[in-house]
């Protein structure tokens, strides 16, 4: 395990890749405190570091936005459960994205899915385009759809899975194998699956991102982005550019994250067994007309969850009778799960993609169905949720 500077980082133990995720997520990266010997990781607030000499600093720390202690043990612990060398915090998911997105040139092309987040095309789409980045959104479910939409200028694939909203599935190594052999880099945003579910850099993925505010944080209270990676090239540019344009978090946040980390698996189990059975309750609902969900038989990719994902995780969406104005009723109805955006955390949310999370995909090859719910399951008691999902679908 290494620091994005590409010095040997403590783990907190020794050889932390021998010992499972559970094990990692609590101990990868996180020294005891050596003055005094505290099991928790201190917040480093300190901006600036003492040097013994003049460019020589006592422990390899100059300034809080190029390194920061408690940032390097949140970088190293969850590069370890990504199965990766090297891991970069940002300030947010988007800044994670962008920070990437700055390897490409004018005139490359991105090929993403048609299924993407509403943020991620809005800066590929509103952002990037403006500089000249080309990108076509394609059907990832069927692989050979890049080689058909693949050019010289072509050199990244961006793909989600499960997807945000309608949590398909598509197949990470066939892709990474097609994208390879094309010349390109694939780039897999594992916020949905978190790295307890699916590691995609052992499927053949250059890089993996995350909105950290999501499942990694876990209780909607700190805003994040992460990338991890082995790839020498991405790790030079994203070593670069998190310095060079210092959208860091703050070491408090970090704290925040690495404690949410902590208990990542214990609450992505709760998050699973309970969507499930709320699952099973939507499926028989005569209100619903479909559910979307990985662990479903008739989802999009369900053979490939089974394969290359160890639960189907917390997130469902569904489609109801009656349009928009069901469907936003509905959203509205609930008493347990609360209406607002995000996901990933220990409450449970509900929403209306097309006009929340989504809306800026409206009228683009990504616009979601306007009689589409998304909820984010918690891990509250699961007879309560039942309940309230019941009573929201009988008032509508």
């Amino acid at each position: 395990m290494k620091t994005h500077g590409g010095d040997p980082l403590l783990s907190g133990f020794e050889n932390p890749e021998e010992f499972g995720f559970e094990t990692r997520a609590i101990r990868a990266g996180q020294p005891h405190d050596s003055r005094t010997g505290g099991v928790v990781t201190p917040i480093a607030l300190s901006t600036t570091f003492a040097q013994d000499s003049v460019g020589e600093p006592k422990f390899g720390y100059e300034y809080a936005r190029t390194g920061n202690p408690t940032r390097h043990a949140y970088e190293a612990c969850l590069a370890s459960l990504e199965c990766a060398q090297y891991g970069f915090g940002f300030s947010s998911g988007m800044a994670a994205e962008d920070s990437l997105l700055r390897f490409l040139k004018p005139n490359d092309k991105i090929l993403l899915g048609d299924d993407a987040y509403g943020g991620s095309f809005r800066l590929i789409d509103k952002i990037y385009g403006q500089n000249k980045i080309v990108h076509e959104a394609i059907d990832l479910s069927e692989p050979d759809s890049i080689k058909k939409a693949w050019t010289e200028e072509t050199k990244i694939v961006w793909l989600e899975t499960p997807t945000n909203p309608l949590l398909n599935v598509v197949d990470i190594k066939k892709i990474s194998e097609i994208t390879h052999e094309l010349g390109g880099l694939l780039i897999v945003d594992n916020t949905f699956a978190t790295p307890y579910l699916q590691t995609p850099i052992s499927l053949g993925a250059d890089a993996v991102v995350h909105s950290a505010t999501k499942y990694l944080g876990g209780h909607s209270d700190v805003v994040g982005g992460f990338v991890a990676t082995n790839n020498e090239s991405l790790v030079e540019h994203l070593s670069f550019t998190q310095n060079a344009v210092g959208a860091v978090p703050s070491p408090f946040d970090c704290y925040l994250v690495l404690r949410g980390i902590k208990t990542l698996a214990v609450r992505m189990d709760r998050h699973c067994e309970n969507a499930k059975t709320i699952v099973a309750l939507l499926n028989e609902h005569p209100k619903v007309k479909q559910v979307f969900y990985p662990g479903l038989s008739s989802n999009k990719g369900h053979n490939i969850a089974k394969e290359q994902m160890k639960d189907f995780g917390g997130m469902v969406s569904f489609s109801v009778h009656g349009g928009r104005k069901t469907a936003e009723k509905v959203s509205a109805s609930t008493k347990v799960f609360t209406l607002a955006e995000s996901l990933g955390a220990v409450e449970s949310l509900i929403e209306h993609p097309g006009a929340m999370t989504h809306a800026s995909v409206v009228g683009s090859p990504l616009e979601v169905p306007e009689d589409l719910i998304r909820i984010s399951v918690g891990i509250e008691l699961i007879d309560d949720l039942v309940t309230d999902l019941e009573q929201a679908l009988s008032v509508a």
